[in-house]
């Protein structure tokens, strides 16, 4: 044990020992730094056993300096509240005055320690409150004993001193739920967010952040406020790390324009410890060597926009003093201390191809020609098929779709849609970003004529849970329209076209024109564009 933070033994004498007395309720008063920031949900549980057979224990009471009234000691703010409200609803003489057990005052400190203790022993503390309540003791140490930082090691020290055993990593974790987190989502902490989750996303965090830096996008200030607006986004009582690690993914790959796939892979590396593989910057994972030549290259003068994308031990107790507070105790800083965060569970979601026969083109290059401009020089279907792939899935890369869209080789348009988008976006975006969404939507499957296709060269491709597939199968239209928002095609242009940015416009045109293309050499030479192969 630090020596600084050391206090003689307490001796138990009759000076020590709690004195009983007996108070009018009004002169106790609650402990206003509970941990416990909501309600206690066992509080009427607690009221009915008050009324029905009185306090079965008295209540532990302090008196601060210079105070006339008192206050919880240590625990039981809920039992004092049920005590004061019965009181104001009968008015009986039983609940005018309350058993209690005096403790002298030492600090404040030593005070919200106990509580502490003892709201986590009769459990449902969340995590927010429990490191809320680590984080305001540090602060309180550091006054007492007039120590500018107070480091973590010897505040783990100071609590086990106080029966309250946290280790230095678990301690480090809790900064940053309250200073990192919980700016950014309140409500997911408060609604139970754990320990587990938050070294999830705080492992996450590190790792994109890393990648944001590898790629050159700019130092930590960059990174920060497109972190920041990603967790508020997605912040929700029923939180999901893997929403907020998709947007980040489609954040990153938007700004350093390479494919999602490609920051999938080095994101998973540096969250697992593993040594990151980049590929050279011509080689694009979800391409073969020779697609990169017909990928559509913006010119050097285009202006982009970047909006964040969619993409989708309590220890054992022991009543004595918490720290040694004289002024001249010396604490020196110590390293934050963190265990390597566990690994996040692979993510499976991403662009691949729904057979190991998908071929891309090896011969033929598709002539860049401009968008609208029809029919331009000799392409074969192979490589519009490719193309259309290929656009089709960096328009769904960027607007968080990235796992809908399956490559067809040898039939169709290039590509199909797997199912319709993640009906709990409804809940979690603003209309003006769930339309956007939804007409994107709407757009791919126009391009790979979902509607219209023989259904027996689509299903095949589909997911046996999909709502896509159960609506062609029942040839139930209504089904598709009431999963994905269909609005009137009118607001198309005010919905969708303004508001895209230039990379997905140029995409979104180039795959209109690649699907005129298609069916234009189709009709030349008398081809079945679904015919099986």
């Amino acid at each position: 044990m630090d020596e600084h933070l050391r206090r003689e033994p307490v001796v138990e004498t009759e000076v020590n020992q709690p004195a009983p007395m007996v108070l009018p309720i009004d002169r106790i008063h609650p402990y206003e730094r509970n941990p416990r920031q909501g309600n206690n949900p066992e509080y009427d549980r607690i009221k009915a056993s008050i009324r029905a057979t009185g306090l079965d224990q008295p209540l532990t009471i302090t008196q601060r300096p210079g105070a006339d009234d008192y206050i919880v000691h240590s625990g039981g703010n809920t039992r004092l509240r049920v005590l004061k409200s019965l009181y104001e609803e009968t008015g009986e003489a039983r609940y005018a005055t309350v058993a209690c057990l005096f403790k002298p005052w030492h600090c404040e400190s030593e005070v919200l320690l106990a509580h502490l203790r003892e709201n986590d022993l009769r459990g449902g503390l969340t995590f927010i409150d429990k490191a809320r309540a680590i984080l305001e003791i540090k602060r309180l140490l550091e006054t007492e004993c007039q120590i500018e930082e107070l480091s973590q090691r010897r505040l783990e020290s100071a609590l086990q001193q106080g029966g309250y055993a946290l280790s230095s990593g678990l301690v480090s974790r809790m900064g940053y739920a309250v200073q990192t987190l919980l700016p950014l989502i309140p409500q997911a902490l408060h609604a139970g967010l754990g320990r587990p989750q938050v070294q999830k996303i705080r492992a996450l965090e590190r790792a994109a952040r890393q990648v944001w830096q590898s790629h050159e996008l700019g130092a930590d200030t960059t990174f920060d406020p497109v972190f920041a607006a990603l967790c508020q986004r997605y912040d929700d009582p029923d939180w999901d790390t893997e929403l907020l690690r998709n947007a980040l993914e489609s954040e990153i790959a938007e700004q350093a324009d390479v494919s999602v796939h490609l920051i999938r892979m080095e994101l998973d590396a540096r969250i697992e410890g593993r040594a990151v593989m980049i590929p050279p910057p011509e080689e694009d994972p979800d391409l073969d060597e020779d697609d990169v030549d017909w990928l559509d290259k913006p010119p050097a003068n285009t202006k982009f926009d970047s909006p964040v994308s969619l993409a989708p031990e309590p220890g054992k107790r022991q009543d004595q003093p918490l720290a040694d507070c004289s002024p001249d105790s010396d604490i020196s800083e110590d390293p934050d201390v963190d265990p390597v965060a566990e690994a996040l569970p692979d993510n499976e979601v991403g662009i691949a191809p729904a057979s190991n026969d998908f071929e891309f083109p090896d011969t033929t290059i598709l002539d860049e020609a401009p968008a609208g401009v029809g029919v331009a020089g000799s392409a074969d279907l192979k490589s519009l098929r490719a193309r259309a792939w290929t656009l089709a899935s960096r328009m769904a890369q960027r607007n968080g779709l990235s796992d809908l869209v399956l490559p067809l080789s040898r039939q169709g348009l290039g590509f199909t849609l797997r199912d319709v988008p993640d009906p709990a976006l409804a809940d979690q975006l603003d209309e003006a970003t769930l339309s956007q969404l939804s007409l994107i939507w709407w757009q791919l499957a126009a391009c790979a004529e979902l509607t219209v296709a023989p259904a027996a060269s689509i299903l095949p491709h589909l997911p046996t849970e999909s709502v896509l597939r159960q609506a062609l199968e029942q040839q139930d239209p209504a089904r598709l329209f009431d999963s994905v928002w269909t609005l009137d095609p009118g607001q198309t242009g005010h919905r969708l076209w303004r508001r895209l940015g230039d990379r997905d416009w140029m995409d979104l045109l180039n795959l209109m024109d690649c699907y005129r293309r298609m069916h234009h050499l189709a009709e030349e030479r008398q081809l079945d564009l679904w015919a099986a192969p």
